[in-house]
Protein backbone atom coordinates (compact mmCIF):
# COMPACT_ATOMS: atom_id res chain seq x y z
CA UNK A 1 0.00 0.00 0.00
CA UNK A 2 0.82 3.14 -1.08
CA UNK A 3 2.19 6.04 1.83
CA UNK A 4 2.51 9.24 1.44
CA UNK A 5 5.33 12.19 2.34
CA UNK A 6 2.36 14.32 3.91
CA UNK A 7 3.32 17.80 4.16
CA UNK A 8 2.49 20.44 6.71
CA UNK A 9 1.41 23.13 4.70
CA UNK A 10 2.11 26.57 7.59
CA UNK A 11 0.21 29.42 7.01
CA UNK A 12 2.98 31.87 7.95
CA UNK A 13 4.95 31.95 4.43
CA UNK A 14 2.13 33.15 2.80
CA UNK A 15 0.93 35.45 5.47
CA UNK A 16 4.38 36.80 5.38
CA UNK A 17 4.37 37.30 1.65
CA UNK A 18 0.79 39.24 2.05
CA UNK A 19 1.94 41.32 4.88
CA UNK A 20 4.04 42.67 2.39
CA UNK A 21 1.75 43.38 -0.13
CA UNK A 22 -0.79 45.39 2.49
CA UNK A 23 2.46 47.39 3.60
CA UNK A 24 3.51 48.50 0.41
CA UNK A 25 -0.54 49.18 -0.24
CA UNK A 26 -1.02 50.97 3.16
CA UNK A 27 1.29 54.05 1.86
CA UNK A 28 -0.78 54.10 -1.89
CA UNK A 29 -3.89 54.69 0.60
CA UNK A 30 -2.42 56.90 3.16
CA UNK A 31 -1.26 59.09 -0.28
CA UNK A 32 -4.65 58.93 -1.93
CA UNK A 33 -7.17 59.41 1.26
CA UNK A 34 -4.78 61.69 3.57
CA UNK A 35 -5.01 59.09 6.92
CA UNK A 36 -4.62 55.26 7.34
CA UNK A 37 -7.11 52.81 7.56
CA UNK A 38 -8.65 52.00 10.66
CA UNK A 39 -10.87 48.88 11.68
CA UNK A 40 -13.45 49.40 14.49
CA UNK A 41 -14.20 46.09 16.02
CA UNK A 42 -17.52 45.93 18.25
CA UNK A 43 -17.84 44.25 21.50
CA UNK A 44 -21.08 43.60 23.03
CA UNK A 45 -20.57 42.18 26.48
CA UNK A 46 -17.28 40.15 27.35
CA UNK A 47 -17.59 36.47 26.07
CA UNK A 48 -14.53 34.98 26.13
CA UNK A 49 -14.50 34.08 22.35
CA UNK A 50 -15.18 37.43 21.36
CA UNK A 51 -12.09 38.97 23.12
CA UNK A 52 -10.09 36.07 22.30
CA UNK A 53 -10.66 37.21 18.59
CA UNK A 54 -10.46 40.69 19.18
CA UNK A 55 -6.83 40.39 20.77
CA UNK A 56 -5.69 38.61 18.36
CA UNK A 57 -6.86 40.80 15.75
CA UNK A 58 -5.07 43.59 17.27
CA UNK A 59 -1.60 41.75 17.56
CA UNK A 60 -2.00 41.40 13.84
CA UNK A 61 -3.06 44.63 12.79
CA UNK A 62 0.31 45.95 15.29
CA UNK A 63 2.42 43.70 11.94
CA UNK A 64 1.06 46.10 9.54
CA UNK A 65 0.68 48.99 11.32
CA UNK A 66 -3.27 49.53 10.78
CA UNK A 67 -5.32 51.11 13.67
CA UNK A 68 -7.34 49.39 15.65
CA UNK A 69 -10.23 51.15 17.90
CA UNK A 70 -12.28 48.98 20.31
CA UNK A 71 -15.83 49.80 20.77
CA UNK A 72 -17.42 48.15 23.54
CA UNK A 73 -21.57 48.29 24.01
CA UNK A 74 -22.85 47.28 26.95
CA UNK A 75 -24.61 43.36 27.23
CA UNK A 76 -27.60 44.39 27.99
CA UNK A 77 -27.97 46.64 25.06
CA UNK A 78 -31.54 46.12 22.79
CA UNK A 79 -31.33 45.65 19.37
CA UNK A 80 -32.38 49.61 18.29
CA UNK A 81 -29.64 50.66 20.30
CA UNK A 82 -26.85 48.10 18.39
CA UNK A 83 -28.61 49.38 15.57
CA UNK A 84 -27.53 53.09 16.14
CA UNK A 85 -24.62 51.95 17.09
CA UNK A 86 -23.34 50.42 14.16
CA UNK A 87 -24.95 53.37 12.35
CA UNK A 88 -22.88 55.84 13.83
CA UNK A 89 -20.14 54.21 12.68
CA UNK A 90 -21.30 53.69 8.89
CA UNK A 91 -21.65 57.92 9.11
CA UNK A 92 -17.86 57.71 10.94
CA UNK A 93 -15.65 59.05 8.12
CA UNK A 94 -12.54 58.18 10.35
CA UNK A 95 -13.50 54.67 10.17
CA UNK A 96 -12.55 52.51 6.97
CA UNK A 97 -13.92 48.98 8.13
CA UNK A 98 -16.28 47.53 10.97
CA UNK A 99 -16.81 44.33 12.26
CA UNK A 100 -19.44 43.02 14.83
CA UNK A 101 -17.23 40.46 17.34
CA UNK A 102 -19.38 37.24 17.99
CA UNK A 103 -21.21 35.52 19.73
CA UNK A 104 -23.76 38.42 20.07
CA UNK A 105 -25.68 37.91 23.85
CA UNK A 106 -28.38 35.66 23.24
CA UNK A 107 -31.01 38.67 23.37
CA UNK A 108 -29.94 39.95 20.67
CA UNK A 109 -30.62 39.69 16.67
CA UNK A 110 -27.72 38.56 14.81
CA UNK A 111 -29.65 40.00 11.48
CA UNK A 112 -29.25 43.53 12.65
CA UNK A 113 -25.83 43.26 12.19
CA UNK A 114 -25.86 42.05 8.55
CA UNK A 115 -28.89 44.56 7.77
CA UNK A 116 -27.03 47.41 9.24
CA UNK A 117 -23.37 47.34 8.30
CA UNK A 118 -22.42 49.89 5.81
CA UNK A 119 -21.30 47.18 2.84
CA UNK A 120 -18.46 49.67 1.79
CA UNK A 121 -17.24 49.05 5.15
CA UNK A 122 -18.23 44.79 5.64
CA UNK A 123 -14.95 43.88 6.26
CA UNK A 124 -16.04 40.05 6.80
CA UNK A 125 -18.32 40.17 3.72
CA UNK A 126 -21.21 39.42 5.92
CA UNK A 127 -24.24 41.91 4.48
CA UNK A 128 -26.55 40.39 1.87
CA UNK A 129 -24.89 42.59 -0.24
CA UNK A 130 -21.45 41.55 0.00
CA UNK A 131 -22.66 37.92 0.09
CA UNK A 132 -24.86 38.43 -3.08
CA UNK A 133 -22.22 39.79 -4.96
CA UNK A 134 -19.54 37.38 -4.18
CA UNK A 135 -21.92 34.06 -5.02
CA UNK A 136 -23.04 36.42 -8.31
CA UNK A 137 -19.00 36.58 -9.37
CA UNK A 138 -19.21 40.48 -8.39
CA UNK A 139 -16.28 42.90 -7.00
CA UNK A 140 -17.20 42.34 -3.35
CA UNK A 141 -15.08 42.00 0.01
CA UNK A 142 -15.05 38.74 0.84
CA UNK A 143 -14.96 37.08 4.52
CA UNK A 144 -11.67 36.71 5.46
CA UNK A 145 -11.57 32.75 6.37
CA UNK A 146 -12.16 31.31 3.40
CA UNK A 147 -10.43 33.87 1.52
CA UNK A 148 -7.38 32.91 3.45
CA UNK A 149 -7.82 29.59 2.52
CA UNK A 150 -8.22 30.69 -0.97
CA UNK A 151 -4.59 32.62 -0.44
CA UNK A 152 -2.90 29.66 0.92
CA UNK A 153 -3.75 27.41 -1.76
CA UNK A 154 -2.89 29.62 -4.52
CA UNK A 155 0.69 29.50 -2.36
CA UNK A 156 1.51 26.50 -2.56
CA UNK A 157 0.28 26.07 -6.35
CA UNK A 158 -2.78 23.96 -5.82
CA UNK A 159 -4.23 23.22 -8.99
CA UNK A 160 -8.59 23.38 -8.34
CA UNK A 161 -9.12 23.16 -11.92
CA UNK A 162 -11.37 20.15 -12.64
CA UNK A 163 -10.52 18.97 -8.88
CA UNK A 164 -12.83 17.54 -7.10
CA UNK A 165 -13.50 19.54 -3.80
CA UNK A 166 -15.79 18.68 -0.63
CA UNK A 167 -16.38 21.18 1.69
CA UNK A 168 -17.59 20.24 5.22
CA UNK A 169 -19.35 23.14 6.97
CA UNK A 170 -21.88 24.81 5.70
CA UNK A 171 -21.81 28.45 7.54
CA UNK A 172 -22.35 32.17 6.25
CA UNK A 173 -18.91 33.41 7.08
CA UNK A 174 -16.64 30.30 5.78
CA UNK A 175 -18.33 27.34 4.39
CA UNK A 176 -21.06 28.51 1.94
CA UNK A 177 -18.69 31.53 0.97
CA UNK A 178 -15.41 28.95 0.70
CA UNK A 179 -17.65 26.24 -1.74
CA UNK A 180 -18.31 29.35 -4.05
CA UNK A 181 -14.81 30.60 -4.30
CA UNK A 182 -13.70 27.46 -5.23
CA UNK A 183 -16.24 26.63 -7.68
CA UNK A 184 -15.29 30.28 -9.50
CA UNK A 185 -12.09 28.72 -9.49
CA UNK A 186 -13.63 25.77 -11.80
CA UNK A 187 -13.26 23.02 -8.68
CA UNK A 188 -16.53 20.79 -8.70
CA UNK A 189 -17.65 21.26 -5.10
CA UNK A 190 -19.81 18.86 -2.38
CA UNK A 191 -21.06 21.24 0.18
CA UNK A 192 -21.55 18.56 3.62
CA UNK A 193 -22.15 19.36 7.05
CA UNK A 194 -22.55 17.57 10.14
CA UNK A 195 -26.31 16.49 9.60
CA UNK A 196 -24.54 14.96 5.96
CA UNK A 197 -25.55 11.20 5.97
CA UNK A 198 -22.69 9.02 5.18
CA UNK A 199 -20.23 12.11 5.24
CA UNK A 200 -17.37 9.41 5.14
CA UNK A 201 -18.31 8.49 1.47
CA UNK A 202 -18.47 12.42 0.56
CA UNK A 203 -15.28 12.71 1.98
CA UNK A 204 -13.71 9.73 0.12
CA UNK A 205 -14.20 11.45 -2.73
CA UNK A 206 -12.77 14.31 -2.88
CA UNK A 207 -9.16 14.96 -3.63
CA UNK A 208 -8.99 18.06 -1.71
CA UNK A 209 -11.18 17.60 1.81
CA UNK A 210 -11.49 21.55 2.75
CA UNK A 211 -13.71 21.22 7.04
CA UNK A 212 -15.04 24.17 8.66
CA UNK A 213 -17.79 22.24 11.34
CA UNK A 214 -16.47 23.24 14.42
CA UNK A 215 -15.93 19.39 15.52
CA UNK A 216 -12.64 18.71 16.80
CA UNK A 217 -11.03 15.51 14.69
CA UNK A 218 -14.46 15.31 12.18
CA UNK A 219 -12.34 14.57 9.84
CA UNK A 220 -9.57 11.52 10.23
CA UNK A 221 -7.51 9.63 7.80
CA UNK A 222 -9.81 6.25 7.32
CA UNK A 223 -12.26 8.95 5.84
CA UNK A 224 -10.16 10.60 3.40
CA UNK A 225 -8.81 9.34 -0.22
CA UNK A 226 -4.86 8.60 -0.60
CA UNK A 227 -2.93 11.39 -1.53
CA UNK A 228 -5.82 13.85 -0.64
CA UNK A 229 -5.19 17.43 1.01
CA UNK A 230 -6.44 18.73 4.02
CA UNK A 231 -7.78 22.45 4.69
CA UNK A 232 -8.62 22.71 8.27
CA UNK A 233 -10.51 25.87 9.71
CA UNK A 234 -11.17 24.47 12.61
CA UNK A 235 -10.31 25.99 15.82
CA UNK A 236 -11.24 24.12 18.72
CA UNK A 237 -10.10 24.00 22.56
CA UNK A 238 -9.33 20.65 24.24
CA UNK A 239 -9.90 19.13 27.37
CA UNK A 240 -5.98 20.07 28.44
CA UNK A 241 -6.93 23.76 27.01
CA UNK A 242 -4.55 22.93 23.44
CA UNK A 243 -5.95 24.20 20.45
CA UNK A 244 -7.05 21.67 18.09
CA UNK A 245 -8.81 21.61 14.23
CA UNK A 246 -11.30 19.56 13.25
CA UNK A 247 -9.49 16.71 11.32
CA UNK A 248 -6.50 14.78 13.22
CA UNK A 249 -3.62 15.03 12.01
CA UNK A 250 -1.96 11.81 13.11
CA UNK A 251 -4.34 9.68 11.59
CA UNK A 252 -3.66 11.99 8.26
CA UNK A 253 0.25 11.55 8.36
CA UNK A 254 1.00 8.96 5.44
CA UNK A 255 -2.31 9.27 3.48
CA UNK A 256 -2.88 12.53 3.04
CA UNK A 257 -0.59 14.28 0.43
CA UNK A 258 -0.81 17.33 2.43
CA UNK A 259 -2.78 19.50 5.48
CA UNK A 260 -2.94 22.67 7.16
CA UNK A 261 -1.94 22.20 11.24
CA UNK A 262 -4.21 23.81 14.37
CA UNK A 263 -2.54 26.38 14.91
CA UNK A 264 -0.47 27.84 12.80
CA UNK A 265 -2.29 26.31 9.36
CA UNK A 266 -5.42 28.97 8.16
CA UNK A 267 -5.36 31.04 10.71
CA UNK A 268 -2.13 33.54 10.41
CA UNK A 269 -3.20 33.92 6.58
CA UNK A 270 -7.40 34.96 7.80
CA UNK A 271 -5.59 37.23 9.95
CA UNK A 272 -4.11 39.19 6.66
CA UNK A 273 -6.63 38.74 4.59
CA UNK A 274 -8.89 40.79 7.45
CA UNK A 275 -6.25 43.96 7.43
CA UNK A 276 -6.47 43.14 3.62
CA UNK A 277 -9.97 43.52 3.43
CA UNK A 278 -9.96 47.25 5.57
CA UNK A 279 -7.76 48.48 2.99
CA UNK A 280 -9.86 46.89 0.32
CA UNK A 281 -12.94 48.89 2.05
CA UNK A 282 -11.15 51.54 2.06
CA UNK A 283 -10.38 51.90 -1.36
CA UNK A 284 -13.43 51.15 -2.56
CA UNK A 285 -14.96 53.57 -0.32
CA UNK A 286 -12.77 56.55 -2.06
CA UNK A 287 -14.19 55.42 -5.21
CA UNK A 288 -17.73 55.21 -3.36
CA UNK A 289 -18.77 51.63 -5.11
CA UNK A 290 -17.59 47.86 -4.42
CA UNK A 291 -16.79 47.72 -8.30
CA UNK A 292 -13.43 49.36 -7.72
CA UNK A 293 -12.54 45.85 -6.26
CA UNK A 294 -12.01 44.54 -9.79
CA UNK A 295 -8.94 46.87 -10.22
CA UNK A 296 -7.57 46.57 -6.40
CA UNK A 297 -7.79 42.70 -6.85
CA UNK A 298 -4.47 42.14 -8.59
CA UNK A 299 -2.78 44.70 -6.67
CA UNK A 300 -4.05 43.00 -3.18
CA UNK A 301 -3.36 39.30 -3.65
CA UNK A 302 -0.86 37.27 -2.57
CA UNK A 303 1.72 37.42 -4.61
CA UNK A 304 3.12 33.79 -5.28
CA UNK A 305 6.94 32.94 -3.86
CA UNK A 306 9.80 33.73 -5.65
CA UNK A 307 11.22 30.04 -4.86
CA UNK A 308 9.44 26.58 -5.74
CA UNK A 309 6.75 25.90 -3.11
CA UNK A 310 4.38 24.10 -5.53
CA UNK A 311 3.07 20.99 -3.93
CA UNK A 312 3.53 17.54 -6.69
CA UNK A 313 0.14 16.34 -8.17
CA UNK A 314 -0.47 13.33 -6.51
CA UNK A 315 -1.28 10.25 -8.07
CA UNK A 316 -4.64 9.23 -6.18
CA UNK A 317 -5.42 5.73 -5.49
CA UNK A 318 -9.20 4.74 -4.37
Amino acid sequence: MTTFDTRILKGAPPANLLRETITSSKELFIQQRGQGAVLATVLVGKDPAALAYRSSIERSFKKVGIEHRKVELDEAITNRGLRTALRALNHDDDITGVLVLMPLPSHLDPHVVLETVSPLKDVDGITPVNSGRLHLGLPSLRPSTPAGGMELLRYYGVDLSGAIVTVVGRSNVVGRPLATMLTQADATVVLCHTKTRNLAQHVRRAEIVCVAAGSPKLITGKMIRKGALVLDFGVNVAENNKLVGDSDPESLTGIASAYTPTPGGTGPVTAMVLARNVLAAGFAKLEGTLDALQELDSMLQCPLPDFSEFLPKPDFED
